[in-house]
């Protein structure tokens, strides 16, 4: 297995020779228990190695951050297929150094031309889960190969066939099965048995396949080598259009040769906040993430919370309380705002957080019920993955893309060997029910043909004196937003080290259900002041989020990939 990961790196990557330099590297507070890794000549941190490995080979091939980016989102997709997809969307924000700019690229998935508002509740009116998670129906029409490509062609340097050829190669010639190929297939494997496609793609006589075998996905590196000589056309045309709609017409679904044809990437405005100095971009509608980041921010702002202590009980609960405020706006507010208006301006004002930081009591957890969304009647998987690439002429990218379930909806389009996303579910399929991460959410949501649904996305970049200075992002559903407030607020205001800042223990309350989850980490004298107070408090949870961040630093790049699953690589460390 050594021999054959040594292979394939020295097939894909370029590292170049360090050379010696006068300069000190930024100081690190070695007393952390958590340290990020360094280098000078450009960085990409990623959930798994080999297409980590080679968006840095990429790098130093002399391509920018996007040709880097554009070849990492690609190589997932074999490497990575819990959450590295093609047939799945996500979102792309990019700052471009020449111009110093951001560019907010969103490539979400969109209904079928034929949806409908109640397309998956029963006969009694009762939402057919099976229907929504695990068939052809509950797939949206994939944005990732396109919103990849535009990328590419309008922000990158290098050509279609140089970003698409590694992840061609890794498909034909295969990868070894790392650990956490293993395990993630091995967790999944009942559900992936249920599918043909499935089952024939990815496990062998039923079981997944063994460590450091020579791991294999022909049908998927055809559809790559047809992305690669003919780009977009390749595959919202031709063959493969044809096949994952023949498929849909033979098994229920309803994405048709048209709805692929017809898909467009969409370029947003992103939204921005401050936070002491400090400026947030993120991501905007139809993400709710970067506007309730920044709302978080905007609420805890004036607070002192060094002199509270991190995560101490008092910082918890002024957090928390942040949170349940954000999360009922989220509810109530958000959804595509090309088919309905999303009252972004209002939450992000300082106005608006001061008027809801008044009702925080700091002594007692107010419950979900007493909280109300704000008024603006005058105008808004958990397996997903990010990762983060950062160039050596200041242009950087933040990455999440999702088919939103791990293995989305379970199902290979055969002869392809494309997994369906199941993103039909993020939309609101019945009023008042919670979707599959059990949050609340509006009629702005409802299901309509062309529409693409709300998001917890949110591939975020914080600037210092004007220039970059961290990029992040993580997985997690609803978990996404707390993940990501809480790893940029760990930097800003506690000065943590990234690797610090995202290591940390983590808290999460979405509103609805009314429960705070803990991670391990917190101390039980702070729990069980947390109850005192009144939270209700689920403690010892799976792990919250999973982060892969760069942080820059008088001309260093400062690596850290999340330790909460295993497989993450910092490519480009010295």
């Amino acid at each position: 297995m050594l021999r054959r990961l040594l292979l394939i790196s020295l097939l894909y990557s370029t590292f170049a020779v360090a050379q010696p330099s006068t300069e000190q590297a930024p100081i690190i507070d070695y007393q952390d228990r958590f340290l990020p890794q360094f280098g000078r000549n450009g960085m990409v941190v990623g959930p798994e190695r080999l297409a980590t490995e080679i968006g840095y080979a990429i790098l130093q091939q002399g391509g920018n951050a996007v040709d880097a980016a554009v070849a990492t989102g690609f190589a997932l997709a074999v490497t990575y297929p819990r959450a590295g997809n093609l047939g799945g969307g996500g979102f792309m924000l990019i700052h471009l150094a020449d111009e110093n700019k951001q560019v907010f690229i969103d490539y979400r998935e969109m209904a079928p031309g034929r949806a409908q508002r109640d397309m998956y509740l029963d006969e009694f009116g009762d939402v057919d889960r099976q229907r929504l998670y695990f068939s052809y129906l509950s797939a949206g029409v994939p944005g990732t190969v396109a919103g990849l490509l535009h990328a590419l062609e309008n922000y990158g340097t290098m050509s279609v066939r140089q970003v698409l050829q590694p992840a061609v190669d890794l498909a034909l010639k295969g990868i070894p099965v790392s650990f956490a190929l293993n395990q993630e297939l091995n967790s999944r494997k009942e559900r992936l048995l249920a599918d043909p496609g499935a089952a024939s793609t990815y496990l062998v006589e039923g079981e997944a396949p063994q460590l450091g075998v020579n791991f294999r996905q022909s049908d998927l590196g055809q559809v790559l080598k047809s992305i690669r000589d003919n780009g977009r056309s390749g595959f919202y045309e031709g063959w493969v259009a044809k096949t994952i709609a023949q498929a849909m017409a033979e098994s229920g679904g309803i994405i048709t040769e048209g709805d692929l044809k017809n898909y467009r990437v969409v370029e947003r405005e992103p939204v921005r906040g401050t936070f002491r100095g400090y400026e947030v971009v993120s991501a905007p509608p139809p993400s709710s993430g970067g506007a309730h980041i920044i709302q978080m921010l905007n609420i805890l702002e004036p607070f002192d919370l060094q002199a509270m202590g991190h995560n101490s009980a008092e910082y918890i609960h002024h957090v928390i309380e942040a949170m349940k405020i954000a999360y009922a706006d989220r509810a109530a507010h958000m959804g595509d705002p090309d088919f309905s208006p999303v009252p972004v301006n209002q939450l992000l004002s300082k106005e608006y957080a001061a008027k809801v930081r008044g009702d925080i009591d700091p002594e007692r957890a107010r419950a979900a019920t007493e909280i109300q969304a704000g008024d603006f009647s005058d105008i808004e998987s958990l397996d997903t993955t990010h990762f983060s690439v950062a160039d050596t002429l200041g242009n950087v990218v933040s990455n999440t893309y999702t088919l939103n379930f791990s293995y989305g909806s379970h199902i290979v389009v055969p002869g392809t060997g494309v997994l369906l996303n199941n993103e039909m579910a993020d939309f609101m399929t019945k009023p008042g029910t919670p979707n599959a991460f059990g949050l609340i959410e509006s009629q702005a949501n409802e299901i309509t043909a062309g529409k693409r649904p709300l998001s917890s996305m949110s591939p975020t970049l914080v600037f210092k004196d004007g220039q970059p200075w961290l990029a992040t992002g993580s997985p997690g559903g609803s978990l996404i937003i707390s993940t990501v407030m809480q790893t940029i607020l760990n930097a800003m205001a506690f000065d943590m080290n990234i690797a610090a800042a995202g290591g940390a223990a983590r808290v999460h309350h979405q509103w609805m259900p009314d429960t705070l989850r803990i991670e391990n980490g917190v101390s039980k004298d702070t729990v069980d002041k947390l109850k005192a107070m009144g939270h209700p408090v689920e403690e010892n949870v799976r792990t919250l989020g999973r982060t892969q961040s760069i942080m820059i630093q008088e001309g260093w790049f400062l690596g850290a990939s999340d330790t909460r699953r295993p497989g993450g690589w910092v490519a480009g460390a010295q």
